[in-house]
């Protein structure tokens, strides 16, 4: 049997009883460890699951499948998802591998970022399409996470940000030579975030009437939910653009721009000015 498990977001305490039963009786169990991390050491996770840990970079999962897959037919083999398995398209992707190869395959299900942002006091229901805000670098400075915050907001519905992370991620340069070297981890800060949000608004402002977002729009930020040390704040996109919610992992919420009373209420608590008159 293959098995897609759920870790949730804290640590490694966070597993369901029904994972943590299955896990132990896994002859190979790998920790994915690029679409998302855990906030604690490799070494901690196996000695609470009592297994060793086969970590699963971009390459093995996206290029190897096979290898994760070998051998589910006659043992158990358990692939562990910080979050729920189905959080990532990738996940997706090797259930369909094992349906195809007449593996056998169950889902551990658990919390994800998706469902825990209600922390921050937005109603679920509310949410619109989820977007991921890559990194920019000189040549690439793609907005079409832009365009759907403005869908979302013209809509009425508030638009949970995916931040973009860098683990084990080949350099461009390396795979040209056709040797594989690697960048330094990298974790999106809402910060960042904010920062290229606001370079877009400048832009959108300077060739249109832009009334969607500006410097001003309410924004909340999220860092470590789940865990001990988590944090939420709620600031102008101004603001948020020189805050520091300190180590991964980050989201950022762009709210609608009519929010019910109990959501003002809950994100007052969080927030650096008054919000039952700000116009959002």
């Amino acid at each position: 049997m293959f098995y897609l498990i759920g870790l949730g977001l804290g640590d490694y305490k966070d597993i369901t009883v029904k994972g943590l039963e299955i896990v132990k009786r896994c002859s190979r169990v790998y920790l994915e460890m690029y679409t998302s991390i855990l906030g604690c050491h490799k070494e901690e996770v196996e000695a609470f699951y009592g297994r060793p840990l086969l970590l699963a970079d971009r390459e093995l999962v996206e290029e190897k499948t096979d290898e994760i897959l070998a051998g589910a037919n006659e043992e158990d083999v358990a692939f562990l998802v910080v979050g729920d398995p189905f959080g990532a398209t990738t996940h997706t992707d090797l259930a369909l591998r094992a349906r195809e190869k007449k593996i056998p395959y169950k889902v551990i299900h658990n919390a994800s970022i998706l469902n825990a942002v209600g922390c921050c006091g937005l109603q679920l229901y509310k949410f619109g399409e989820t977007v991921s805000i890559p990194y920019w670098d000189e040549t690439w400075k793609p907005e079409s996470f832009y365009e759907k915050i403005k869908f979302n907001r013209l809509h009425n519905m508030h638009t949970l940000c995916l931040l973009d992370i860098k683990v084990r991620e080949p350099t461009v340069e390396s795979l040209m030579r056709g040797r594989r070297q690697y960048m330094l981890p990298r974790f999106m800060t809402v910060a960042e975030a904010a920062q290229q949000l606001l370079t877009i608004v400048d832009k959108k402002d300077a060739l249109e009437h832009n009334t969607v977002l500006n410097d001003l729009s309410m924004c909340v930020g999220l860092a470590r939910v789940g865990s001990e040390t988590q944090r939420i704040v709620v600031k102008t996109l101004h603001d948020m653009a020189s805050t520091d919610l300190g180590g991964p992992l980050h989201s950022l919420v762009m709210p609608a721009k009519e929010l019910h009373p109990l959501e003002i209420e809950y994100l007052q608590h969080y927030a650096t000015f008054r919000l039952d008159s700000y116009n959002y």
